[in-house]
């Protein structure tokens, strides 16, 4: 068993507020992590908190995200791609955009960092290095979170990749394989949250002729997820992991549109946090 302290974050689209709330409680309190691993929205969350950059998720989430350029149909019927990932990761997070990652930053962080996404054709889990991004080029992050059906599978040197919760959901294995102590995992739906398919066996439905293996993975998210929790409640009674999850939502979804309530969910992530370093003085 190593000594490093590991975060992992599950993401959950616009969900992902309460944990962008969680990590700036964490740069508030100067608590730093070994291995940070984010899927989804999470690996855009944990780009930002390793950049030091807080409130920057708030913004994406709360302020950006109702544009239409960030999502709306008009950008579906022009490219079959309901979330604009080169504009959120892209047009805006660039050094030249309103709200550019200070990628310098992150690379000066000593923790190790990786983006969860899957391979459409294969199924294969990819791990994504911070160092196989660059200044001005996050396309791991756009892979990340590609969410099947509402986008097209995003590219990256010819490989078609999706949502990293297809792949690994819940990646504390992951984390504890990198020689992690300790684990602060960030969930965004309630803990004891029992996920069911029948989204998910729609959104695959979308992609089963072109990406069957892709698809297969989505209809059985729901229960690898859910399995992946109890796995998490079992490290959490050994004293090697602590969740940390929401006692509701607030009523936002995977794709809300509610300033108001995402701000709330975002405060509450935030007070949420405040157990983080009790946890990490435990031995």
């Amino acid at each position: 068993m190593g000594d490093k302290i590991g975060v992992v974050d599950v993401g959950g689209g616009y969900r992902g507020i309460y944990a962008a709330g969680v990590l700036d409680r964490c740069l508030d309190d100067d608590i730093r992590f070994d291995v940070c691993i984010g899927v989804s929205a999470g690996s855009a969350n944990l780009a930002s908190y390793m950049a030091g950059q807080a409130r920057r998720n708030r913004q994406f989430y709360a302020e950006y995200g109702l544009r239409p350029e960030y999502m709306s149909l008009r950008n579906y019927l022009k490219s079959r791609n309901l979330l604009d990932l080169d504009y959120i990761y892209g047009t805006l997070s660039n050094s030249d955009g309103e709200s550019p990652l200070d990628y310098a930053a992150m690379l000066r962080n000593p923790a190790e960092y990786l983006a969860v996404a899957t391979e459409a054709e294969t199924g294969h889990v990819r791990y994504f290095s911070k160092h196989e991004m660059q200044q001005d080029n996050y396309r791991p992050l756009c892979a990340s979170s590609c969410i099947p059906t509402v986008c097209r599978a995003y590219h990256i040197d010819g490989i078609p990749y999706y949502d990293g919760a297809l792949a690994d959901p819940i990646p504390i294995d992951k984390a504890f394989a990198m020689g992690c102590e300790k684990v602060v995992l960030l969930l965004t739906l309630p803990e004891d949250t029992i996920r069911t398919d029948k989204i998910d066996r729609k959104l695959a439905a979308g992609i089963h002729k072109r990406y069957p293996i892709a698809a297969d993975q989505l209809t059985n998210r729901a229960a690898v997820y859910n399995e992946c929790v109890e796995k998490a409640k079992e490290y959490a009674a050994q004293g090697k992991l602590l969740i940390i999850a929401p006692q509701t939502t607030c009523g936002v979804g995977t794709l809300c549109r509610d300033a108001q309530a995402m701000l709330q969910f975002y405060q509450n992530g935030y007070q949420d946090g405040e157990r983080i370093d009790t946890f990490l003085q435990k031995r």
